[in-house]
């Protein structure tokens, strides 16, 4: 969806416009084809997340399928997708069609961008719900993404298309404090791992590096298992809005469905339903056989005073970086305590070594791993994926 983009920013008044919904509206902003332009979609994610919004945000160049595969996840009340490479006539029927065979044709799409007035009525009669022009204001797409957001029922109409559209339900209404279905299995996962450490140190690559790196490795012994991501982002303490970017990271192109990825809001350390969510994610089935033994949980990352994540894990990766602070500050930094696993990221960066060799006296004589890593280029991904396979 794109609007004119004129006006400044900062004159959107930052509100809670959704009190008294049923829930907090989740909504999925993607952009298909080959539009490589995103500032019009990066300020309708603020607005929105402004307004009291939970904002799924999944980058740009998506597949049809890859949005899809998001909003079943993520279970979302409305997609809301930017077109402007004029292939909307062939992309937007195929994610209605792509949502159906994933049990999620319930789920609304709306479209906005460039669209000749002649190809919205092709879009509806496609299952377009709603078609937006550029002139569109920041104010009704607020109002049309509360206008999808309907009440959360037990149980998904197409969950026996796919069991994992019903998880995607139940984690919705466990995290909310809301009834779950009667029957949902749970099971604790073989392996949950945390991974936390303070913001912009590189969690979400990292998260993102080693799904992919899981799930390669799957395929090529020809398991069917796959791995779950959790990633908890900041709920804002005026609006409770959320603006959800972490699953971006992520190649869904190209692994598809073979990582559950779901993003969740909470105000500070609030992981009061996660104990659940990873019970629900283990005892999922697809055919009748468990597929999720892995589960990696993304903290919001607020600093060194981060640490009741441990209490939920089994293991806790603390990823840092180079020019972090001193050894006096690693010796009182609490967030060090609570590590199974150092993941020094961002390798190549001046001061490495001296954050290696504070981190050795910190991790006592060897019994806690060291890994070095540069996630961007997918460096040191294998190894650390062994420690925490091993």
């Amino acid at each position: 969806m794109s609007q004119t983009l004129s006006a400044p920013t900062t004159e959107f008044e930052k509100i809670d416009r959704c009190e008294g919904l049923d829930h907090r509206p989740r909504v999925l902003l993607g952009k298909m084809g080959l539009d490589g332009h995103d500032r019009g979609v990066k300020v309708i994610a603020r607005a929105l997340r402004d307004s009291g919004v939970h904002v799924i945000y999944s980058g740009l160049w998506q597949t049809p399928r890859s949005l899809a595969i998001s909003a079943r996840d993520e279970d979302v009340d409305v997609i809301a997708a930017s077109m402007m490479s004029n292939s909307h006539l062939v992309l937007g029927p195929r994610l209605v069609e792509d949502l159906k065979q994933l049990g999620r044709g319930d789920i609304p799409v709306y479209m906005g961008g460039i669209l000749p007035s002649e190809d919205i009525e092709p879009l509806k009669k496609a299952g377009i719900a709603q078609c937006f022009t550029t002139a569109t204001g920041l104010l009704d797409i607020v109002n049309a993404v509360k206008g999808a957001t309907k009440p959360l029922v037990a149980e998904v109409a197409g969950a026996g298309v796919d069991p994992v559209a019903q998880l995607a339900r139940d984690i919705s209404l466990i995290h909310a404090g809301k009834a779950i279905r009667g029957n949902a299995k749970r099971r604790r996962p073989a392996r949950v791992v945390g991974v936390t450490g303070s913001p912009g140190a590189g969690k979400s690559t990292i998260v993102a590096q080693l799904a992919g790196e899981f799930s390669r490795r799957a395929k090529e012994v020809g398991k069917g298992s796959r791995v779950a991501v959790v990633a908890f982002d900041p709920m804002s303490p005026i609006t409770s809005g959320a603006l959800l970017g972490d699953r971006l990271r992520v190649d869904f192109n190209t692994l598809g469905d073979a990582v559950f990825y779901r993003s969740l809001a909470i105000s500070g350390e609030d992981y009061h339903a996660l104990n659940d969510i990873v019970e629900l994610i283990g005892g999922c089935t697809v055919n009748g056989e468990h597929v999720f033994d892995t589960v990696f949980v993304e903290t919001v990352g607020a600093g060194q005073n981060e640490t009741r994540i441990r209490k939920h894990v089994d293991r806790t990766l603390v990823v840092m970086t180079p020019g972090m602070g001193d050894s006096v500050q690693m010796d009182k930094a609490g967030i060090l305590e609570i590590a199974d696993v150092f993941v020094c990221n961002k390798a190549d960066y001046p001061g490495q070594n001296e954050l290696v060799r504070n981190l050795r006296d910190a991790a006592g004589s060897g019994k806690r791993p060291i890994v070095e890593t540069v996630a961007t280029m997918g460096t040191g991904i294998p190894e650390l994926l062994d420690v925490v396979m091993g």
